[in-house]
């Protein structure tokens, strides 16, 4: 047995003796109590004999007009004493066995990152399509070309879609066999949102669920949350573990792009919504990504096809649309995506939100909070890919505070690029490094369950 063993089973003993004294000690404090009412009833009945009946109801009633005026919270206090302890020391039991397991999975994952090259490192930030890396045009099978990829490239993450599933077996074996070939686990996702936008429920394989705003009509919380596990339990069985759903964005123009992928227009009620669903998806074991921040529920123009922009207000954006994703971020999801969606009354400039420090970093990070991974939308939209080179782009998005990157036009350009910047000195590996943490936090927490 090492230290760090010897150490936890000390605590382990420690907690034990711990709740044994306790236990004593509530043992004895009862005993005293019986032997005290024991004494009490002897001394009634004596009183009783002494002085006579009359005399002793008289008091008797007096004593009850007293306590009668006593609160009932105060006249139960003696009872409440001993559990109250006894949960407090569950409490503390709960928080330490917590820590214990918090500072084993903060040593695997440094442990992790330790032992990366810085080429393994900046791969590791990217999540690209199977066809990005083996060349072919549609990936229906993980063979030789997945394995020699994936022993080049040792990205962080694969993303599918429908033209990579033909039937349940075709997929689920192409799954297994793309993770034993992998240097370093994988995030294995697809976009299963609900309604149109259902990469398995569309092709047949497990439930398909109502899209977001059947779900938003009905105001159900409940509904919700099953609609999450339904979700999520279809990417389970094919073995995947990464969903990009819920939408947050709500709607605030009739002709939105987000359309009925969106639970409506009232954020309170939408936030609650999209962090029912999310919980739903993680309590089955899938990660969920809600999208797209800051939220582009307002635009009218795809940017998978060009410029996307809106003409919202800081103000606008604090008052409605923000709302949304804190409540999502207060639920503990475990991605956020950043919108290709340009805000100039929010960033001061054109330029997409997914390059902008202050969206990124200032608000989400910092104001709202969220320590979870933050990622691109796909960086092969036409809002980014028309107007920015795949380096250029995986650069500014990860100096704005982005930690994984999303199918990037190029791959391969794009992670040397990343990777010429760190060795020149104008990107820190320990902004990597910074990066790599949260994604490990996700990838083994598995691990000390």
């Amino acid at each position: 047995m090492d230290e760090k063993q010897l150490e936890q089973e000390n605590k382990r003993e420690l907690r034990r003796k711990r709740r044994i004294r306790n236990q004593t000690i509530a043992y004895a404090v009862l005993i005293v109590l019986v032997i005290l009412l024991a004494v009490g009833s002897v001394a009634a009945v004596k009183l009783y004999t002494e002085r006579g009946p009359k005399e002793t109801a008289q008091e008797q009633q007096s004593s009850e007009s007293v306590t009668e005026e006593k609160p009932a919270d105060q006249q139960e206090n003696s009872q409440e004493t001993l559990p109250a302890e006894e949960s407090s020391e569950e409490s503390q039991e709960v928080i330490e066995e917590r820590t214990d397991l918090n500072e084993k999975l903060e040593e695997l994952v440094a442990a992790q990152i330790q032992g990366m090259t810085l080429e393994d490192k900046v791969a590791g930030l990217f999540i690209v399509t199977p066809e990005s890396i083996t060349g072919v045009s549609a990936a229906v099978k993980a063979g030789d070309g997945t394995k020699t990829a994936l022993e080049k490239y040792a990205v962080g993450g694969l993303i599918y879609f429908s033209k990579n599933i033909k039937n349940q077996n075709q997929f689920q074996e192409m799954v297994e066999k793309t993770k034993s070939y992998a240097k370093y686990p994988l995030f294995l996702a697809v976009d299963e949102e609900g309604g149109s936008v259902s990469r398995l429920g569309g092709a047949g394989l497990g439930t398909k669920v109502e899209d977001a705003m059947t779900v938003g009509q009905s105001g159900d919380f409940d509904y919700a949350l099953q609609t999450g596990v339904s979700l999520g339990t279809n990417l389970v069985n094919m073995g995947l573990n990464l969903d990009f759903a819920p939408v947050a964005d709500i709607v605030t123009e009739q002709d939105s792009v987000i359309g009925n992928r969106s639970y409506g227009s009232d954020p309170q009620k939408v936030g609650e919504l999209v962090s029912a669903v999310a919980q739903g998806i993680q309590s089955v074991g899938v990660g969920s990504c809600v999208k797209h921040f800051p939220g582009m529920g307002s635009t009218k123009q795809d940017p998978h096809k060009g410029i996307s922009t809106t003409d919202r207000t800081e103000e606008q954006f604090r008052a409605e649309e923000f709302v949304a994703f804190r409540t999502a971020v207060d639920s503990g999801v475990t991605m956020i995506m950043i919108s290709n969606m340009a805000a100039p009354g929010l960033t001061g400039n054109n330029e997409p939100c997914v390059f902008s420090q202050k969206v990124v970093t200032d608000i989400l990070r910092n104001e709202m909070g969220y320590d979870g991974i933050i990622i691109t939308d796909a960086m092969n939209m036409a809002a980014v890919s028309q107007y920015y080179a795949a380096d250029e782009a995986a650069i500014m998005a990860l100096k704005a505070g982005c930690d994984m990157i999303l199918m990037p036009e190029d791959y391969e350009k794009a992670c040397k690029g990343v990777l010429e910047q760190i060795q020149n000195g104008t990107l820190s590996e320990e902004r990597i490094n910074d990066a790599l943490s949260r994604i490990y936090r996700v990838k083994l927490a598995n691990m000390v369950q």
